[in-house]
């Protein structure tokens, strides 16, 4: 009979300490709590703390939609920056050669949940309604990271308000068309991969902050563009034939999609006054802004943005509730505050 209590202690103890990942207890999510008050998410996140770990350890698996470019290269760098903090906890970080290689990234995502190798993942998908059906029953932690993936499997989606953040921007740019001198304002969008959730989103947030600021936003025109600067630049050439006359409005997807459209327009008179509006405030619109080409950004915190979702997975794993929603915040960039968001971005990746 004792070496039978023993014996059922024992287990008890071994089970007790695989359970944690990442050890130590927290204060029940105050980063989460924080990060959606819409506050200061960089400063929150680099703090590192709340979950800083000294337990048995375990492997968050993030599977990006690509890695092939700045914006998620942000995003690698603060999952990676989570594991540096707390070196307990091991993160491997990979994503599609495009955010077009929908099988590849699928085949990622059906092998890795498999493997049996991860102890929770995070997943920004390529197509959500997809990835919903391969996370199906699934029990491991699942974090959704940058696009929602909508599934009792995810505990909690990591990202950016995309519509509203959108509204910002759309906002912003009736504003500066008007101080450039439009008086008929009309807005186009070049957006991303038609029917993804991400660019949807964004499309019905210009179309809300163009409209509610005093702008038409000409939904019957929508440019999709995949989310690839040359197809951008391509659609904006389409526009420039529609609209001889200029355009006070382009709204697009993405910086790289931004940029490549004004460079699309530049010499063309009748576009010289217009507003061309990115969105993710990378680097290269920071310089593109400054330089007086794209016009602003609605700026992700990418950063902050991969450091939440491993945080969040790591909570999950040690048993914490999570927030279904975590916003790693927005702004927008212009020449005024574009040379301080460099240095920020710089700070990250070099």
């Amino acid at each position: 009979m004792k070496k039978r209590l023993l014996a059922m202690l024992m287990t008890g103890a071994m089970v007790a300490s695989l359970a944690a990942c990442g050890g130590g207890s927290t204060t029940g999510g105050d980063t989460q709590t924080d990060s959606n008050k819409g506050g200061d998410t960089q400063t929150d996140s680099n703090k590192g703390g709340d979950t800083a770990s000294s337990g048995s350890g375990c492997s968050v698996d993030v599977i990006l939609k690509t890695t092939a470019s700045e914006y998620w290269s942000y995003v690698k760098a603060g999952a990676e920056a989570y594991a540096k903090d707390n070196s307990d906890v091991k993160v491997e970080v990979k994503g599609a050669t495009s955010e077009t290689a929908y099988d590849e990234q699928q085949n990622m995502i059906e092998t890795d949940l498999n493997s049996g190798a991860y102890d929770a993942f995070v997943i920004a998908p390529l197509q959500a309604d997809l990835v919903k059906t391969l996370i199906a029953g699934k029990t491991d932690p699942i974090i959704a990271v940058d696009t929602n993936i909508d599934a009792p499997e995810v505990l909690s989606f990591v990202g950016t308000g995309n519509e509203d953040a959108a509204a910002m921007g759309g906002k912003e740019a009736v504003k500066a068309a008007q101080d450039a001198g439009w008086s008929d304002i009309k807005a186009i969008a070049i957006s991303g991969v038609q029917g993804d959730g991400t660019a949807m989103a964004r499309l019905s947030g210009y179309e809300k902050g163009v409209t509610e600021a005093g702008g038409e936003f000409l939904k019957g025109e929508i440019q999709y563009a995949d989310a690839v600067a040359d197809k951008a630049a391509n659609c904006m050439e389409a526009v420039m034939q529609n609209h001889p006359e200029g355009i006070a409005i382009i709204v697009c997807n993405n910086d790289d999609m931004a940029m490549a459209a004004a460079r699309a327009a530049k010499g063309n008179a009748a576009y010289e006054k217009t507003i061309f509006v990115g969105f993710d405030g990378i680097q290269s619109a920071c310089k593109a802004i400054l330089a007086g080409e794209e016009t602003m950004s609605v700026a992700q915190e990418a950063y902050d943005m991969g450091y939440k979702a491993v945080e969040a997975a790591v909570k999950a794993v040690n048993g914490e509730t999570l927030d279904k929603f975590i916003d790693s915040g927005c702004s927008v960039v212009t020449k005024d505050n574009a040379q301080e968001r460099l240095d920020t971005l710089k700070g990250y990746i070099g």
